[in-house]
């Protein structure tokens, strides 16, 4: 299994566990066999609305895939230096290469609605993007660069010190803006 794709290991502990076969799994997330199999394998990084899609299939929360050892008290992170991290391709259909690195900020919070990260959002050389929805809302303040979100038939161009909050059931797509990689403060809420 890829060092870069360690939540393969929890969907499939979490799949077997309430005995859901991988067809099961992939008819319940609307994902192929193919896609649960190379995500179960670290084949693959996935982008992240298929991940939400299965979590939501699991009966879990997407911070489930990052969970150790819950704790029912604050949890704190020094200066964004988390080390529960997650790559995501950012497009559903390129997955072998990460675009985005999650640092989960409360990983191990038991009970979380809200999943926050800072997320270093890498350069794509491909601006063909494929815009994908899911369930809840995003609150995203950016800390490096700029950031350009296609949202439905919109674009929103958001640098330094902007912020921008959106439903996430309308399709979009968030990627780096201009020569440099950025950087957001990403808070991302699902309903369970």
């Amino acid at each position: 299994m890829s060092d870069k794709n360690v939540i393969g290991l929890k969907i499939r502990q979490l799949r077997e566990s309430r005995e859901m076969s991988t067809e099961e799994l992939a008819q319940a997330s609307e994902s192929s066999v193919e896609l649960i199999e190379n995500i179960e394998n670290g084949e693959v990084v996935p982008s992240l609305a298929p991940l939400i899609k299965i979590a939501r299939a699991l009966g879990v929360r997407l911070g489930t895939f990052l969970d150790d050892a819950p704790q029912s008290g604050p949890v704190t992170v020094k200066e964004g230096k988390s080390e529960q991290v997650i790559y995501f391709s950012g497009q559903e259909n390129e997955t072998k290469e990460s675009h985005l690195e999650f640092y989960a900020l409360a990983s191990g919070k038991s009970d979380r609605h809200m999943e926050p990260f800072i997320i270093d959002v890498d350069l794509h050389d491909d601006d063909n993007f494929k815009l994908l929805a899911h369930e809840g809302e995003e609150f995203i303040y950016v800390l490096e660069g700029d950031i350009e979100i296609l949202y439905g038939q919109e674009k929103y161009v958001v640098s330094k010190g902007d912020s921008i909050y959106y439903d996430s059931v309308v399709p979009h797509h968030l990627h780096a803006h201009g020569e440099n990689p950025a950087k957001i403060l990403a808070v991302i809420y699902t309903p369970f």
